[in-house]
């Protein structure tokens, strides 16, 4: 990840990708599927689908449990903003007018496989990101830059972690 120097209202993005070995139907089980991606990820302890849900439709919320060595430990809600099955599959955090961030997953089919990225998006409601900035505004670009690279190393990680489980089954 190179330098931008973003501040948090800048509501600055990553985004990895990867080719699967496999068709966008199996891809899209796996990345629908919010129940394994605490199984993917360090920082994600857990998910449950909240109001009766069982799966991604647009307007379903779904509450994350989360760890990280330097924030603690914190639960938020998540909106379902997008729902293409095989295309994509989008989430907002706390609230999705104003969302702490902005997560997706994007399917593209070709040539027998399918290209995965996933994208995310901080800002711009607060989150416990605004907490460590408000303690220390003389290092907000560099706190951002910070967990933009865990996000993308993060990212790396369930995406590798998804082409694996999509092309061994």
């Amino acid at each position: 990840m190179k330098w931008t120097g973003a501040r948090y209202t800048d509501k600055p993005t990553v985004e990895v990708r990867t080719w699967i070995d496999a068709p966008p139907e199996r891809v899209w089980e796996l990345v629908s599927d919010v129940g394994l991606m605490p199984s993917m990820s360090d920082e994600l302890q857990s998910i449950e689908w909240l109001d009766g849900a069982t799966r991604p439709a647009v307007g379903a919320r779904f509450l994350g449990r989360s760890r990280h060595e330097a924030f603690g430990e914190w639960a938020t809600t998540s909106y379902v903003i997008e729902c293409e099955p095989g295309r994509v599959f989008a989430w907002a955090v706390q609230d999705p007018a104003d969302p702490s961030a902005v997560w997706r997953f994007r399917l593209h089919a070709g040539d027998g496989g399918t290209e995965l990225s996933q994208w995310m998006q901080m800002g711009p409601g607060r989150s416990g990101l605004s907490v460590a900035i408000d303690h220390m505004p003389e290092k907000e670009q560099k706190i951002v830059f910070v967990r933009l690279r865990e996000f993308e190393q993060n990212m790396t990680a369930t995406l590798d972690h998804i082409k694996k489980r999509a092309e061994d089954d």
